[in-house]
């Protein structure tokens, strides 16, 4: 089963692709991850339709089942929160589309699963990925990196928790 795992946000969203299988000894293998990034010059409706066609061009090669999104945290930045918001309904009428199924993962668990602390910062985060993943190139971009680790946090869980 293909897992799309993204980090969602209007400047840079991040993506990551695991194969969630039984026959890998870990029980999943990192296929790839990137980053999507649109220009503040554009308005916001032209930047979330170039959200939208890259990620549909992504699900259209890879062709994953579920879809991680990390669920939304809410802050004091409210314009944050609202644009984060906007970036995931493009993901869930993807989603809908493609007939995929959403899992929602809290930024506590997913800490929590990746570094065994759930208030783990980001350079905790990256320095596990590298390690669990055996990368020889660690990944230093935070919303990819957030991405990485929500998918691999989904392919930790037992299905049945979810």
């Amino acid at each position: 089963m293909i897992i799309l795992s993204i980090d969602s946000g209007l400047e840079r969203t991040g993506y990551a692709f695991f194969d969630k299988d039984t026959k890998y000894q870990s029980g999943y293998k990192f296929i790839s991850s990137g980053l999507i990034k649109t220009s503040k010059t554009h308005k916001r409706e032209f930047r979330l339709l170039q959200l939208y066609n890259f990620i549909k061009i992504l699900i259209t090669k890879l062709k994953p089942s579920v879809l991680v999104i990390e669920q939304l945290f809410f802050s004091k930045n409210i314009k944050t929160a609202i644009v984060v918001a906007q970036t995931q309904g493009v993901l869930l009428v993807l989603a809908a589309q493609f007939k995929m199924t959403v899992k929602f993962l809290a930024p506590l668990q997913i800490k929590q699963i990746i570094t065994g602390y759930g208030k783990a910062d980001k350079k905790a985060i990256q320095k596990m990925l590298s390690l669990l993943l055996k990368l020889d190139n660690p990944i230093t971009q935070d919303d990819e990196a957030d991405a990485v680790a929500g998918g691999l946090a989904y392919c930790s869980l037992n299905e049945k928790l979810l």
